[in-house]
């Protein structure tokens, strides 16, 4: 296969499909599985009498493995190569996927979520970075919105499987880990088009956090909304006397506008000498929609409405500021910040759902809406202090 052309400065000139192809399906196998495997497993440790606190425990252990694998996995791929990697990780996945069914022993599922989430945070790791590798600048939103939208339809299509199987029998787990195992194929046929690392970082993992932190401070917000706003929206719906399947309809629509506003708001981003300001200022309008809810709470459609842009406006702080860290670094660099990218992400997911219950436990249901402003005003507030501090850098 022909390797891509690349300008003076090392990127390349024109997308190259084959690459963009191999990583984007590659991880959307695996955002399939993950979207199957996540309520089955919750609800199969229901049906067992597992208790609640329990269950949220053996969850975490997601985010936790994240923050391991991710300051490991550039060392990996630059001492092993990045498809070798990947299509490593995709059998480990697989494998820990299959294995949930014969773990008998509740303490089982703990090595086995670390497991499983370790493995697929290096996909994501790798395959973002592939993705930005092989993007030219001039397009690199437009790419990173097509993967978001594929990224987006696949945790969609993980429910739709798992109300299709159930959760009866060996079933849905056979069909979890082959879905994973059909990563591998686009990553072999790709494989001699990965990036390559031929030296590792010079600086030290942690370092990568605050290089570009306009883009990890926005995957932070990014990750503590989207994680505690999907699991505790249902509470904070309920207890403002919504019935279920409005709860349910609402983060359908939530789910909708993040799908339709990737794209777009790539190729936006594209057009922006900088994207700061756009990270800024969908930051900003998340800020307003969380401080609205309360006093929308009680109409649905106005409801509807907000969370639709809303959606979208949480979603591009991920894939906008996926897209500014690709603009400020190649190479070694940039895996190392897609780790940091994916860390801090990582330490959202894990902030956001215990601030947000924690503030409805001591505030009531409000304290829902609150905690989300907070994010987003964390991120506004860093957003507009770099820019002033050090306007010429990232």
């Amino acid at each position: 296969m022909s390797q891509p052309t690349t300008d003076a400065n090392g990127h390349v000139e024109e997308i190259h499909w084959p690459s963009l192809i191999a990583a984007i399906s590659a991880i959307s196998a695996v955002g399939i599985a993950i979207g199957l495997g996540l309520p089955l497993l919750s609800i199969i440790l229901e049906k067992r009498g597992i208790p609640s606190t329990l269950i949220g425990l053996n969850a975490a252990m997601a985010g936790v493995a994240s923050m391991v694998a991710a300051p490991i996995t550039t060392k990996l791929a630059h001492d092993h190569g990045v498809a070798k990697i990947m299509m490593l990780a995709v059998v480990l996945a697989a494998l820990s996927a299959l294995g949930f069914y014969y773990a008998e022993a509740f303490w089982m599922w703990f090595p086995l979520r670390f497991a499983f989430h370790g493995a697929t945070t290096t996909l994501f790791i790798l395959s973002e970075f592939w993705i930005n590798d092989a993007a030219p600048p001039r397009r690199r939103g437009l790419v990173l919105g097509i993967y978001a939208t594929v990224l987006a339809i696949g945790f969609a299509v993980g429910p739709l499987l798992f109300s299709l199987l159930g959760s009866e029998g060996i079933l849905p787990f056979l069909v979890g880990a082959g879905v994973i195992l059909l990563a591998i194929i686009p990553i072999f046929i790709a494989r001699h088009e990965s990036p390559v690392l031929n030296t590792k970082p010079e600086r030290h993992f942690l370092h990568y956090i605050f290089l570009v932190p306009t883009a990890t401070a926005a995957v932070f917000a990014f990750g503590a909304v989207s994680a505690g706003g999907l699991s505790l929206f249902p509470i904070y719906a309920l207890r403002s006397a919504l019935s279920e399947s409005h709860a349910a309809l609402l983060l359908t629509v939530m789910g909708v506008g993040n799908m339709a506003f990737q794209i777009p708001l790539g190729m936006y981003s594209d057009r922006l000498r900088d994207r700061r300001p756009l990270l800024t200022a969908m930051a900003a309008l998340g800020l307003v929609g969380s401080l609205a809810l309360p006093f929308l709470i009680e109409n649905w459609l106005l409801m509807a409405v907000v969370l639709f842009f809303w959606g979208g406006c949480v979603s591009g702080l991920y894939t906008v500021g996926l897209a500014h860290l690709g603009s400020r670094l190649t190479g070694p660099d940039l895996v190392a910040a897609n780790a940091a990218f994916i860390f801090c992400y990582a330490v959202g997911t894990v902030a956001g759902p215990q601030a947000i219950g924690a503030a409805i436990d001591v505030t009531g249901k409000d304290g829902f809406a609150w905690t989300l402003a907070a994010f987003f005003g964390f991120y506004v507030l860093v957003s507009v202090g770099r820019a002033i501090l050090r306007p010429k850098r990232s």
